[in-house]
């Protein structure tokens, strides 16, 4: 038994033929006209039995041509299209709006071309550190080729609410939730580069249905229900020590500043000693969350 398989065959979409169907309208009621002024002269005339004979076979061939031109017309509304079909065999898509008309016996199938908006059920998925989030996006989607989203997947709508789920799964797994060091590529703090690369993993994974994404993003964005108030409490841990990083790089900028311009200016003159000491208290006060109290000194410095 052979392990290859046939490969699908891609439709393409191409231009069917079809013609105006107002000129047509025209020509039926035409012919509409001169059937009922030759049954309603034939009805009031004594024909013999040639007459009637050619008349029944030509009232019935006119018969037979109303009943073809009425049976071509469809309407195509503004953003729609129609898919044309013979015998089963894909013949062109008709985008051309107002009254049309095809040979009757040429299937045809309509399909809109407007654009969609899909918002996705909120997914809990494993960030690229292991840590479960729910995530949702909201995708504006459109069909533009008609041939592949009727004729390459059974049910181009739900194809694109799969491959939805797909894609964002895959985003999320990429990247972590949150940087505090603002090093990485989040998905809490990266909007544009992920959205980005949301777009462009869409529109890979739908150009096999002939459907074409124009915009994404993330409309909801959490850590799970079960870690997330761990995941806050590092958060906030996180954020004090940032903060007290911050504090003591002032701090610590600020004390050799004020030793420095003393150490000019001949203010006062220090030893080791002193200057330890005088580097302590100016940490405890700049860096304390209480206020200080000061202590006058009202002797000698040393």
């Amino acid at each position: 038994m052979s392990d290859t398989h046939a490969r699908m065959n891609s439709s393409r979409e191409v231009r069917a033929w079809s013609t105006s169907g107002y000129l047509i309208f025209i020509a039926f009621l035409a012919l509409l006209t001169l059937t009922a002024w030759r049954i309603i002269a034939f009805a009031g005339s004594q024909p013999d039995d040639s007459e009637v004979f050619g008349f029944v076979v030509s009232t019935g061939l006119m018969a037979i041509a109303l009943v073809i031109l009425a049976s071509g017309f469809y309407m195509i509304q503004p953003n729609q299209a129609a898919a044309i079909t013979l015998f089963g065999a894909y013949r062109g898509t008709d985008r051309s709006e107002g009254l049309r008309w095809v040979w009757p016996w040429m299937g045809k199938t309509k399909i809109s071309v407007r654009a969609n908006n899909e918002i996705s059920e909120k997914l809990k998925v494993n960030d690229l550190r292991g840590n479960p989030i729910e995530i949702a996006t909201n995708v504006v989607w459109r069909v533009a080729d008609t041939a592949q989203a009727l004729y390459d997947v059974d049910d181009y709508k739900a194809f694109v609410e799969v491959q939805i789920e797909a894609a964002v799964r895959s985003i999320g797994s990429r990247y972590p939730y949150d940087d505090i060091e603002h090093q990485e590529v989040t998905l809490r703090g990266s909007h544009d580069e992920v959205n980005a690369e949301l777009l462009a993993e869409l529109n890979h994974r739908l150009r096999v249905a002939g459907i074409a994404v124009d915009d994404c993003g993330l409309t909801h964005l959490a850590y799970a229900p079960e870690i997330a108030g761990a995941m806050l409490r590092r958060q906030q841990a996180e954020a004090v020590i940032s903060a007290r990083k911050k504090l003591v790089e002032g701090a610590v900028t600020m004390v050799e500043m004020a030793l420095t311009q003393l150490s000019e200016k001949g203010v006062v003159h220090l030893d080791d000693e002193r200057r330890a000491a005088m580097v302590s208290n100016l940490m405890v006060v700049l860096c304390g969350e209480r206020d200080t109290q000061p202590v006058v000194n009202a002797g000698s410095l040393y």
